[in-house]
């Protein structure tokens, strides 16, 4: 289960701090290091120099050889992990389009060899509502999946439902589906479009807008390497530039009547020909009324042709003398409205009831909870209107569960006999729904983060623990749609549990942080409505987790106050206790160690109180991490012992490997104080240790694709301040700035250029650690944290200091000053005016 946002000061939001070049292409200087550290260190202190020199120099050959000055594309979060397939599938009955394939294919050909500085291929197709244009582009899009080896991405930007999705939205999902785990709140559409962008460098990845609303729903998702392409399609032309726009126009008869042989029988049209003509004529040639029209012969075999075109006739002439919204046209109206008539009473329902439903599209379970029938029985009568045509597949999600949905005119017209539904059977089907998704959505938010349900948690496996996280991903917008309606129904309880997993699923996965904050308000709101204390209470400590996240400290810790009283005011002890760490942390974040502690010690107290061992060991890791900022590393290094056992005996890998990123820390901190001291030889054996402990966290994360973790484990080996490793622990903190850039990390990359600023000023080039503290500095700035602006300059300061240069350090360090007696930071405030002692003396 991933760590809050950082152990030593949560990381604010973003504010369009520019992110830099990509990942670089491999991360040979941390191999080499998990090459030294896999070895057994039972030998004479001469051989470790020997296998530690002997690292460093085949780090230094390897970065020699492969370091580029500007990677072309970052590495995918997981290395295992296949290219994103997300196309949707074919139409079985796919039809005709053979001059609109052949127009697509010449376009495509032509734009093969374009040059590196060429702009990516977007190719538009509009036309009317029905005309067929996303089962084009799903045809052409699986003729050219191997021109495009990085993936295909899809989303249905829902421009016909009258809620059209955010651009935001789909950024985020192409993101994941990429790897990136954005584990920090990304900001805003400005800086998810930079990620975009650098996400998508050096690949071709053919990219499916379906349904735009306009050309602002699509711009921002437009990549900008020339090996990429987007198929897009809308009602109108989106006037995009350097677009390929083609307008589709209904069909042919030829083609209509080819697609009404396909689904009714060629034996059927060839009988009756001029019938199979008329029923195209009164579809007004359009591929979705035909296909309706095709389905219902194809369940009705004991109809002629005649028969459906008489009825179809009659029913056009019924819309004719009808005044009726222009939304569906008449003749999809009507094909519509006479398979709808010939559906047996369940079906319609089920029609019904699925126009009711917020969402993009459903897993087939939905359709049994809709009608209060088996799981099977429902799949039956949902197959039943995909037979007619009325529903359709819309693909397989991460979970390799398939997936359906209504067309936009379909939808529509299922709603306005939905009206007539008895209100309270429509309100029962979804509160069946919504109960089924709480079921899951439960069941998932445990498998991933057992820890935050239950004393102690149920070992959960990995594989689990992905596809947890995999449901997250498929279910996402559904979820915020559903806690949405819930609310809609007052439906209190139900708006609460839904929400109360989508939080934790979220904070275990560090994801979806606009989605989590509107979740986590929603079920703060579903808890006060219903009474119900104790869900409000822990919902609070869910809103204080994602305020915290984003930078908001002050309203998460008074978030975790309240909760804290409520907890202790119903005897809750465990749940008390998870708050207090919660308050610990905050105030620590803020820089006040004192309070912090006393928090953090009282929760570590009542957490084996309660023999909650993960909890209590992870509580530790967190203390220590407050007495290495202390300047305390043997008192932290003994609490992190402690944890690690734990972690060691219950199998939590994640946390051990969290556990061992901050045992290196201290190791390296101890060894920094030894060489002080004068006693390099065991400096040099404490150097040793920090680094493997390291690098065997390193590849632990890297095992699982934690991008953000390894990040952070190599900005530590950057900070390990080993004097005969100075360029390798540069080399290491660079390398954490390109992973940390490309996953979004505003904050992340100015802690990182505080590090490299450090790591110059022991190397003694001042200038330059000088140009990226004050880069750190401005960065803090900008994100409105004045905790890290004030250690920025305080790092400063000591740096002119060291290299001799006590009047250059005077200014840095009487800003420090300032900012650390107005954030009443006390222990940052007596290490500044010691620095400042020396400075001026």
């Amino acid at each position: 289960m991933p760590e809050p946002r950082r152990a030593d000061k949560p990381e604010p939001r973003r504010r369009g701090i520019p992110v830099a070049a990509p990942v670089a292409a491999g991360l040979a200087a941390a191999a080499a290091s998990i090459l030294a550290a896999s070895l057994e260190w039972d030998i004479p202190p001469i051989a470790k120099i020997g296998v530690t020199a002997g690292a460093a120099i085949l780090v230094g050959l390897t970065t020699w050889a492969t370091t580029e000055s500007k990677p072309k594309a970052p590495a995918r979060a997981d290395p295992a992990s296949r290219a994103p397939d997300q196309w949707p599938p074919v139409p079985e009955h796919f039809t005709g389009r053979t001059e609109a394939l052949a127009e697509l294919r010449e376009v495509f050909t032509a734009r093969r060899g374009a040059s590196d500085v060429a702009p990516p291929l977007v190719v538009s197709v509009y036309g009317r509502g029905g005309v067929g244009k996303s089962a084009l582009m799903a045809r052409f899009g699986q003729e050219v999946a191997g021109w495009f080896p990085d993936g295909r991405l899809h989303a249905d930007l829902r421009g016909g439902a009258g809620a059209p999705v955010r651009p935001e939205e789909v950024l985020i999902g192409f993101l994941r589906a990429l790897g990136v785990r954005l584990t920090t709140d990304p900001g805003g559409l400005d800086e998810l479009r930079r990620l975009w962008l650098t996400w998508t460098k050096g690949r071709r990845i053919l990219i499916g807008l379906d349904n735009a609303h306009n050309a602002d729903q699509v711009k921002p998702l437009i990549p900008a390497e020339p090996g990429c392409a987007v198929l897009v399609t809308s009602r109108q032309p989106l006037f995009l530039n350097a677009t390929h726009d083609t307008r589709l126009g209904v069909f042919s008869e030829a083609q209509g009547v080819e697609l009404l042989a396909r689904l009714a029988g060629s034996a059927r049209v060839v009988d009756d020909l001029d019938a199979a003509k008329e029923i195209v004529r009164l579809c007004d040639r359009l591929p979705l009324a035909i296909g309706i029209c095709g389905g219902r012969l194809a369940t009705r075999e004991q109809w002629t042709l005649r028969e459906m075109a008489d009825r179809l006739a009659d029913e056009r002439r019924i819309l004719d003398q009808l005044e009726l919204a222009p939304t569906v046209d008449t003749s999809v109206r009507a094909s519509v409205q006479l398979s709808y008539d010939d559906c047996t009473g369940m079906q319609r329902r089920l029609l019904r009831l699925l126009s009711a439903l917020t969402v993009p599209d459903v897993p087939g379970w939905v359709a049994g909870e809709l009608l209060d029938i088996s799981v099977l029985d429902g799949a039956d009568q949902l197959e039943a209107l995909i037979d007619a045509q009325l529903a359709e597949c819309s693909g397989t999600d991460q979970t390799g569960t398939m997936r359906y949905r209504l067309h936009d005119l379909v939808r529509v017209f299922a709603a306005e006999p939905a009206a007539e539904e008895d209100e309270s059977r429509r309100r029962d089907a979804v509160e069946r729904v919504l109960s089924g998704y709480r079921r899951r959505a439960e069941a998932a938010a445990q498998d991933r983060w057992p820890q935050d349900w239950s004393r102690g948690g149920r070992r959960s496996s990995a594989e689990g623990q992905v596809h947890a996280g995999d449901w997250l991903n498929a279910e996402r917008l559904s979820l915020v749609a559903l806690v949405g309606l819930a609310r809609e129904y007052e439906l209190w309880e139900l708006t609460w549990g839904l929400a109360r997993a989508f939080c934790s699923l979220c904070h275990s996965l560090r994801a979806y942080w606009a989605d989590w904050r509107e979740v986590a308000e929603l079920g703060c709101e579903a808890a006060l409505r219903s009474g119900d204390r104790r869900a409000l209470a822990i919902s609070l400590l869910d809103r204080a987790a994602v305020q915290g996240g984003i930078g908001a400290h002050e309203l998460g810790r008074a978030d975790a106050e309240r909760a804290l009283e409520l907890f202790t005011e119903l005897g809750e002890t465990w749940w008390a206790a998870r708050a207090r760490r919660a308050i610990g942390m905050a105030l620590f974040s803020d820089g006040h160690l004192d309070r912090a502690q006393e928090h953090l010690t009282g929760a570590i107290a009542a957490f084996r109180a309660e023999d909650d061992q993960w909890w209590m060991a992870r509580t530790q890791r967190n203390l220590a991490e407050l007495r290495l900022a202390e300047r305390r590393p043997e008192e932290a290094r003994e609490l992190l012992e402690d944890s690690l056992a734990v972690f060691e005996r219950s199998g939590h890998r994640y946390s051990e490997a969290q556990t061992l990123r901050a045992y290196g820390e201290v190791l390296a901190a101890q060894a920094r104080g030894l060489r002080r001291d004068g006693e390099h030889r065991a400096a040099l054996d404490g150097f040793t240790r920090a680094g493997h402990s390291l690098s065997r966290a390193a590849e632990m994360f890297r095992q699982r694709g934690e991008l953000w973790e390894e990040a952070r484990c190599l900005r530590a080996a950057g900070e390990v301040g080993d004097p005969a490793n100075g360029l390798r622990e540069l080399d290491f903190v660079r390398r954490a700035e390109d992973i940390l850039a490309a996953l979004g990390d505003s904050w992340g990359v100015a802690r990182t250029a505080l590090s490299a600023g450090r790591a110059l000023a022991r190397l003694g080039r001042i200038e330059e650690s000088e140009r990226e503290l004050r880069r750190a500095m401005e960065a803090f700035r900008e994100l409105d944290d004045r905790w890290w602006m004030a250690l920025s300059l305080r790092y400063l300061g000591e740096a002119h200091l060291d290299a001799g240069g006590a009047r250059a350090a005077v200014g840095p360090l009487r800003e420090a000053r300032e900012i650390y007696r107005s954030l009443g930071n006390e222990a940052g405030m007596r290490r500044t005016l010691e620095l400042l002692r020396r400075a001026e003396t």
